[in-house]
């Protein structure tokens, strides 16, 4: 008997209507730091990281809606049991609420690193590198302090917390 294989995509969304006016014009956050946001769709559920920590809801469930793009990634091998706990465990320790940062630690990283976890491979470098070509910019750099203190948790999530949905 061979072990049951489960789909996974990603799901990107655009984040288009962040608009923030500085010295008289409107500038664009789609390209002025990451403003994509992604969630790992597995197991028949969306899952995500924010300012929350690790939640999940149905898919296009947050209100965001349904995404701008979706990344096939292929399958996976990993039950959905292995997978919670493994959920659990990073909850707990790698990506609790308190620990996101917008450029170095977010949804992107997350998705990321699970992305890893159940097929081996990462997730597309347009995702992210984002920030940090943002960040290599002057202006990224005088925005940098303002940017570090965003804490995004998109609602309609259930928060997990040691395995258990809150």
């Amino acid at each position: 008997n061979e072990p049951p294989n489960y789909f996974l995509c990603i799901y990107l969304f655009i984040l288009k209507t962040i608009r923030p006016v500085s010295a008289g014009f409107a500038l664009d956050l789609v390209w002025l730091f990451s403003c994509r946001h992604t969630a790992i769709v597995a197991y028949g559920d969306e899952f995500f990281f924010g300012g929350e920590g690790i939640s999940s809801c149905s898919p296009g469930g947050t209100m965001l809606g349904p995404p701008d793009t979706i990344v096939e990634l292929g399958e996976t091998e990993v039950t959905e049991e292995i997978f919670m706990d493994y959920l659990s465990s990073l909850g707990e320790t790698t990506y609790r609420g308190d620990r996101y940062r917008l450029f170095e630690h977010n949804c992107n990283t997350f998705t990321n690193e699970v992305a890893q976890f159940l097929t081996g491979r990462t997730i597309p470098s347009y995702i992210t590198d984002l920030p940090s070509e943002v960040l290599s910019t002057p202006f990224g750099q005088i925005l940098r302090p303002i940017l570090d203190s965003i804490h995004i948790a998109p609602p309609g999530g259930n928060v997990i917390n040691g395995g258990r949905n809150l």
